[in-house]
């Protein structure tokens, strides 16, 4: 039977008017990788906030291993290890003083907490630098600093906000790796994120949040299934093309077909039923454009998201560029 170490009920924030999240009912199994996906603003800082302490929800009740912190989530903070998306740790402390200083916070004696801090260095690759001050690393050193200071206690749940982003593609690889690793070993693991190829290479279920409000729970494939009942074809042209140069006659020829823009060359074309290559050859070329590539497409978590959340594709690939910057 599964255990659920998280469950939420009727979760709510407002923020004077503004209703930042909105009525979240959801659970977390032990020893899993829950991921909540969305775009930037859609609720999913607030929402960690009020589950790790920082933010008082304005309704709704937070119950972990079945008991009710809702009026005081500090109370579980044995239970509870926090990685925020902005650093918590000291810039003139060195990286073994700050992660002896993060379990001091949690009554664990001199010996043993220096043990941890170096057990959690080796493990984090840290060793090196572990004599150094925290305000020479780099940003993906810091993060994993940050994450080793987020279970130096042991937790039985760790929060991730938004673990890889502003850090470098081989710094987010290696914190990826540490991640599966953590939940290889038993700790169970809430993270938001909205890269949506993270979400899918780690996590074993995902809540797709937009506006404050949950739109869809799933295993990875769970929500697979229904897209993958979509029919879809890529086509690659000859030169830049435009939309308007064809989608009129597009819609009314192939009614049953949905285009999508993927970049200036290339398209894709969605349909719920088989696809006869041919006549769409036919219809590009009618209209002067060459195709130069047509393939079938498997459909991957991001058609999914986009299919169930109606987000684009391009908000969130501008959002993950932006992000990096």
């Amino acid at each position: 039977m599964e255990q659920h170490i998280l469950r939420v009920e009727n979760l709510s924030k407002k923020f004077n008017d503004f209703l930042a999240v909105n009525s979240l009912n959801f659970s977390v199994i032990k020893n899993e990788i829950f991921g909540f996906l969305g775009p930037n603003g859609a609720g999913k800082t607030t929402t960690i906030n009020m589950l790790t302490g920082l933010a008082r929800p304005t309704s709704g009740s937070i119950f972990i291993n079945d008991k009710d912190y809702t009026a005081n989530i500090k109370k579980a903070q044995e239970i509870i290890g926090i990685v925020p998306d902005e650093s918590n740790l000291y810039e003139e402390m060195d990286g073994l003083e700050n992660l002896c200083f993060c379990a001091s916070l949690y009554g664990i004696k001199k010996a043993e907490r220096i043990h941890r801090a170096k057990k959690l260095l080796q493990q984090f690759n840290l060793t090196t630098a572990g004599n150094k001050p925290y305000k020479s690393y780099s940003k993906g050193m810091k993060r994993k600093l940050t994450l080793a200071a987020g279970i130096i206690h042991e937790p039985g749940i760790l929060f991730l906000d938004e673990p890889t982003t502003g850090i470098d593609v081989a710094s987010a690889r290696q914190i990826r790796a540490l991640i599966k690793s953590l939940n290889e070993a038993g700790t169970t693991i809430f993270m938001t994120t909205h890269y949506i190829e993270e979400a899918e290479r780690l996590c074993h279920r995902i809540a797709f949040i937009v506006n404050g409000q949950i739109i869809k729970i799933g295993k990875i494939d769970e929500l697979m299934e229904d897209a993958q009942k979509d029919k879809i074809i890529q086509f690659s042209f000859d030169g830049i093309v435009q939309l308007n140069q064809f989608e009129n006659n597009f819609n009314h020829q192939f009614s049953h077909c949905k285009l999508t823009y993927i970049q200036d060359s290339v398209f894709q074309i969605h349909s719920a039923i088989p696809l006869d290559l041919m006549p769409l050859i036919s219809f590009f070329d009618s209209h002067g454009l060459k195709v130069t590539e047509a393939r079938i497409i498997k459909p991957s978590l991001e058609e999914v998201f986009v299919k169930i959340t109606g987000i684009e594709r391009d908000v969130m690939k501008k959002e993950k560029e932006g992000r990096k910057k």
